[in-house]
């Protein structure tokens, strides 16, 4: 189970008023409690900073790293912010990781030569130049024109993370099964391949979203999914992740579960 700590990201008004300050010991702060929590990657994304992003998202590598040597998600719209976070960003704990291509064929030419240049895991959005996908065989079709097509430039499927593209249950009360099984027909089919996801797109709209998630995750983790983009210090979030692990047989004696419930994470 990979845990992607998602909460290095501009968007969010604190982290944005504190890379403009270049408060970097907020943004230390951030990363090691995301760390501390169990995350295993920390993404890196300040792609609201338009006109900035380089030199931001330089800044806040190098930042992060003064105080963890935690591999980096680099998360950003722009190839060019890409690269210069993966020029930066160590692999003394993993290789990096980037956030994200897509099946269109601007995006995929632009981030996959980067992929192959710092031999980098890649997540891979469902998505294509026709637009986002409705059903699970849309994203089954999508997700195998990506496992294939990396195949041929030589990225072995471990370093692969699918994601299924999670859509809002308020727009369509389908979505949430349409993305099981995708989830359970990519992995039949590609088992070596990772699943990963922003889970919390499916409450969007909805009251009560964090019991909407925490359920989701179970789901999602039952049929194959083994990785996510979460804020990993909300305890109960973290808790369910544990705890499916262990139910799942995925938690060599329960000794993650056993370390979360000595962590509080059920109090």
């Amino acid at each position: 189970m990979l845990i992607i700590g998602e909460l290095i990201n501009t968007s969010r008004k604190a982290i944005r008023e504190a890379v403009e300050a270049r408060n970097a010991a907020y943004i230390q702060e951030v990363a090691k409690q995301q760390e501390a929590a169990g995350a295993n990657y920390l993404d890196v994304n300040c792609g609201t900073m338009v006109g900035q992003e380089i030199e931001c998202m330089e800044w806040l590598v190098n930042t992060i790293q003064e105080v963890t040597d935690m591999p980096l998600c680099i998360d950003s719209p722009d190839e060019n912010a890409l690269k210069a976070g993966l020029m930066l960003a160590k692999t003394t704990n993993g290789k990096r990781m980037i956030n994200s291509t897509t099946a269109e064929e601007k995006r995929y030419q632009a981030v996959i030569p980067l992929v192959k240049e710092f031999n980098a895991k890649i997540v891979a959005l469902c998505i294509e130049d026709a637009g986002m996908p409705e059903t699970a065989e849309d994203r089954l079709r999508i997700a195998s024109k990506l496992v294939d097509d990396m195949e041929k430039e030589g990225i072995q499927q471990d370093d692969i993370y699918l994601d299924p593209l999670i859509k809002p249950l308020s727009t369509n009360d389908k979505y949430g099964k349409s993305v099981l099984d995708a989830i359970y027909a990519i992995k039949q089919k590609y088992p070596a391949v990772h699943l990963t996801c922003g889970l919390s797109n499916i409450s969007y709209g909805f009251p009560n979203r964090a019991v909407l998630n925490r359920l989701f995750v179970v789901q999602t983790m039952t049929v194959g999914m083994d990785g996510y983009i979460l804020n990993p210090t909300d305890k109960a979030m973290m808790g369910v992740v544990y705890a499916g692990q262990a139910l799942l047989g995925n938690d060599r004696f329960c000794k993650n579960y056993l370390k979360a419930h000595r962590k509080g994470l059920y109090e």
